[in-house]
């Protein structure tokens, strides 16, 4: 049985979304509600897992070539940072563009603002504006900010997360917020052997699994569930058609239980579709940023073409095809 948590008020967003997403012909979550709290302090371990190269990999891009990055965007701008999350990569590139204000934003706001307090030790004169929303929408920026030129930071290959036509008008969304002539660093990952893509997600000390299987206690938690959690497992399958990991919760045994007293069965086998982390080729990726009105200034990949870091530029109006 799932252990019993205090009660907290839920988002009413997240209640819809889940009480319509297990009703569904085939039962999904949308990713971002892995994140509250927990979830967001789970998703930090598994950065520093050994078969979590993508961490590893985007840190060294970013030491390597952050001073290019500060060359081609410029030293003077906000960074706005899209899923901040812990910002552990933030500082690196903070110390070499040397912005005005930075901006994180983050849908989990305790999180956010624990991660804003730490950044700020570190950077005492930085001006710091933490914004809690979903940035899967435009945002209304600090007015402060809202004449700097901007440097939008989307690391960790988060738009994997989205399918492509929700990463297309999750890019139009940041073109929205951040404003003409505005630069977007953001990390893809490659596509890589199964393997190798499979350990990422199903860790050997199971933090993954404990970060997937966190969203059902928060439904417990949130919205009175009875879901007996250890009725489900975490499941990790590589997509080759759809060239993407997902990640399901897999019931082990039949499952009947109810959330804001709607009932809910499963039988064994069957499963919750709780995220996706698409993987980009390199004509895929600048596609991709090109229907969501970005254009490549550059893009810098690891020896073994594991990871991209890609700064594009905002696309000015065109009137023609």
């Amino acid at each position: 049985m799932d252990a019993p948590r205090a009660s907290i008020e839920a988002d009413p967003a997240f209640r819809e979304q889940v009480l319509a997403g297990l009703a569904a012909p085939i039962p999904a979550v949308p990713a971002r509600w892995l994140y509250d709290r927990r979830g967001s302090e789970l998703f930090e371990e598994i950065t520093e897992l050994p078969e979590y190269y993508l961490t590893r990999v985007e840190a060294a891009l970013l030491l390597r070539y952050s001073r290019s990055i500060a060359e081609i965007a410029g030293r003077s701008d906000a960074v706005i940072e899209f899923g901040s999350g812990s910002s552990s990569k933030t500082p690196i590139l903070l110390e070499a563009v040397e912005p005005s204000a930075y901006v994180p934003i983050d849908i989990s706001g305790d999180f956010l603002r624990d991660s804003a307090a730490a950044l700020k030790e570190r950077f005492p004169l930085l001006p710091i504006y933490p914004v809690e929303a979903d940035f899967m929408r435009p945002i209304t920026l600090p007015a402060r900010i809202a004449d700097s030129p901007k440097l939008g930071f989307f690391p960790g290959s988060t738009i994997g997360n989205m399918v492509p036509s929700t990463a297309v008008d999750l890019l139009r969304a940041m073109k929205e917020t951040l404003g003409t002539g505005a630069f977007l660093l953001i990390g893809m990952d490659r596509v890589k052997d199964e393997e190798t893509l499979i350990r990422a997600y199903d860790d050997a000390q199971g933090v993954t699994a404990e970060f997937n299987l966190n969203l059902l206690h928060r439904i417990n938690a949130e919205l009175n569930g009875t879901i007996p959690v250890d009725a489900f497992r975490h499941k990790a399958i590589w997509n080759d058609r759809m060239s993407r990991i997902e990640m399901h919760l897999e019931a082990v045994t039949d499952a009947t239980f109810t959330i804001e007293n709607r009932s809910f069965s499963f039988r064994k086998g069957e499963t919750i579709h709780t995220e996706n982390s698409h993987k980009y080729g390199p004509r895929d990726a600048r596609l991709l940023l090109h229907a969501g009105g970005w254009s490549v200034a550059k893009e810098w990949t690891d020896p073994e073409d594991r990871f991209a870091l890609i700064l594009a530029q905002v696309e000015p109006a065109r009137f023609a095809p």
